[in-house]
């Protein structure tokens, strides 16, 4: 890409927000409000489309496709090799949005 004056504002931009979530209690503050933030996505999604009952079936599967993409790229061998933030952040996001089904199921239930 060329050098210009936007793309070194977005360069500095990352290397700082990198550097402001190394420290570790800012990188787990960040990962737990992934979780909870896909806690509620989980409980939201499947409030309005349990209300709805027009597209139930098209949902579950296209949620069901972010989810194995999501695992496909976190499980992957090359993702071992460095740790990136965005990619524990979005898993952490499918881990509380698949828990708050499990919870809703769970509701369901009983």
């Amino acid at each position: 890409m060329q050098n210009t004056r936007l793309n070194n504002l977005f360069d500095n931009i990352a290397r700082n927000l990198g550097q402001w979530f190394a420290n570790p209690w800012r990188r787990m503050s960040l990962l737990l409000i992934s979780f909870l933030f896909g806690f509620f996505l989980g409980t939201a999604v499947s409030t309005t489309a349990g209300q709805k009952a027009e597209l139930d079936i098209v949902i579950a599967a296209i949620l069901v496709v972010l989810t194995e993409v999501t695992s496909r790229i976190f499980y992957s061998q090359s993702f071992f090799a460095r740790r990136a933030l965005w990619v524990e952040v979005v898993n952490l996001l499918k881990v509380g949005f698949t828990y708050s089904l499990f919870i809703e199921a769970f509701k369901l239930g009983s």
